[in-house]
């Protein structure tokens, strides 16, 4: 379905909120009288004066700025008139510490204004970049259509991405490709469902739906914490009966973190609150083994990344494209200037040809340069399994908790068995050798707390995910408000000490 930029923003905002920030379009010095004519016939055809609307509403009583393309108006395209409307919007929407919402519909660049238009691009992105460097949220909902140089700047720019059902989104529209190459563009390529499917949106949803997700995501970033008791649903975590163990060996730890029942980042994510769930790298790429959303764990705004133990099995683990989501998740959280949660519980990265050759190494270590120099709290739950790299990328926080039976080892047990044995026989002799529970990384100074199973996290899956989101809201509130320099320098003591005398 097409909306128009009126139906758009009847959608979205309260009823009879919108107030028009719009002044009446500059002159241009390449106005022709034929292309004068045309404005004309565009503005009385679409009703408005020119191919955007901007202008400051509530959404669900929270002000916002919001820009609106109408593509009537020929057909959304881009000139230098729409184009200074837009920054002058962008701009007073930074100057009134606004989130700004944009839906773009274009077909790209208005040709009768040629190159000079074209070039309008940059400062539309200029403008939202410094926008988002003041610590300003910024939205995207692209609609039928959004194409070439309006997808290529503001278009792309989002925290969020998401898109009208159906929509035609792309960089080169079919009609040209035809023209250039003799033949159609393939079916099925721009088009809404297809990005989201391959990472470059977070989803597909009606007006209505996407108003609902933007609450959601104003409610989380505007970084305001809420009382637990103020939090639907929640109820304290009952403690089921049975004695903890005081002293489980390495290898008893292995096989309850790989019990099929064992409750993984999803369950925590189900007793969080104002969830918004995000996909792919925005970049073309998406990892269905890692999983990141917006959200509130027990009252606290934050975002949340981490590998996800249902969705992987057999050769399907962790590959580059996950690691490239973490980045995204952690220049989310510091663009948004949230915390950010990482959840560990991996079976390890991705031994392929493919992982190699897409850059799974250089992505390991790009995100641990990224989480130690971070300027936003931080906090990593090794929930599970935590083998390998695909684990250490997640684990350098300012806070790291492990569950009683979570671990953490260069190489599964069998691994290092293999290595050093020639066979896995030898397994649960190395895993005990290596320090792997997470006692033992409590005595190293690895993990600083470790949260509770009573007896096993499978035999009581609701009350220990509610007990590890109240364990990582607990570190949050210690370190909210916490100056980025001292978070960056405690974070540079802890990990330099590590193996270190005391």
């Amino acid at each position: 379905m097409r909306y128009s930029a009126r139906e758009f923003l009847d959608g979205l905002l309260d009823p009879g909120s919108f107030v028009s920030w719009d002044r009446p379009p500059i002159e241009t010095t390449t106005v022709s009288p034929g292309y004068r004519r045309e404005l004309r016939a565009a503005a009385q055809r679409s009703g408005t004066d020119e191919s955007v609307l901007t202008g400051g509403g509530l959404l669900r009583g929270r002000p916002v700025a919001v820009i609106a393309c109408e593509f009537a108006f020929l057909a959304g395209s881009i000139g230098v008139a729409a184009a200074e409307r837009i920054v002058a919007a962008v701009e007073r929407a930074t100057a009134e510490g606004l989130p700004l919402i944009a839906s773009p519909t274009s077909g790209g660049t208005r040709m009768q204004e040629g190159t000079l238009a074209f070039v309008q691009m940059v400062k539309i992105a200029g403008a939202v970049a410094a926008h988002k460097a003041a610590g300003h949220p910024y939205l995207v909902y692209l609609r039928d259509p959004t194409m070439g140089g309006v997808f290529a700047s503001w278009g792309s720019l989002g925290h969020i991405t998401f898109a009208a059902p159906g929509a035609l989104i792309g960089f080169l529209g079919p009609r040209v490709y035809e023209a250039l190459y003799g033949r159609e563009f393939p079916p099925g390529v721009q088009t809404a469902e297809n990005l989201y499917r391959n990472g470059v949106i977070d989803g597909v949803v009606g007006i209505e739906i996407f108003r609902r997700i933007a609450h959601r995501a104003l409610s989380v970033a505007s970084g305001e914490v809420r009382a637990l008791s103020a939090e639907p649903g929640w109820a304290a975590p009952v403690r089921n009966p049975g004695a903890e163990p005081s002293s489980a060996q390495a290898w008893d730890a292995v096989l309850s973190s790989r019990r099929p029942g064992r409750p993984g980042i999803r369950d925590l994510l189900r007793h969080a609150t104002q969830r918004v769930p995000l996909s792919g790298t925005g970049q073309g790429e998406a990892d269905r083994t890692v999983v990141h959303a917006l959200a509130r764990l027990a009252g606290e705004p934050c975002v949340v990344f981490g590998h996800d133990r249902s969705g992987q099995e057999g050769e399907n683990t962790l590959g580059p494209a996950a690691l490239r989501e973490a980045r995204r998740a952690m220049a989310l959280a510091e663009e948004l200037r949230l915390p950010l949660v990482l959840v560990i519980d991996t079976v390890g990265a991705a031994l392929s040809k493919e992982a190699e050759e897409r850059g799974l190494a250089p992505e390991i270590a790009r995100c641990l340069a990224d989480l130690v120099t971070l300027d936003t709290p931080t906090v990593s739950v090794l929930l599970g399994q935590g083998t390998g790299g695909g684990a250490l990328a997640l684990l350098p926080a300012d806070r790291v908790l492990a569950a009683r039976h979570g671990w953490l080892a260069p190489l599964p047990p069998e691994g290092a068995s293999a290595i050093v044995y020639r066979d896995t026989r030898h397994s649960a002799e190395i895993a005990a050798a290596q320090g792997i529970r997470a006692a033992d990384l409590l005595a190293d100074g690895i993990v600083d707390a470790i949260v509770g199973e009573y007896p096993d996290a499978a035999d009581e899956p609701v009350a220990f995910a509610r007990r590890v989101v109240l364990a990582v809201a607990a570190e949050l509130r210690h370190l909210r408000g916490l100056p980025a320099a001292d978070l960056r320098a405690a974070r540079h003591r802890r990990y330099r000490r590590l193996g270190l005398p005391n």
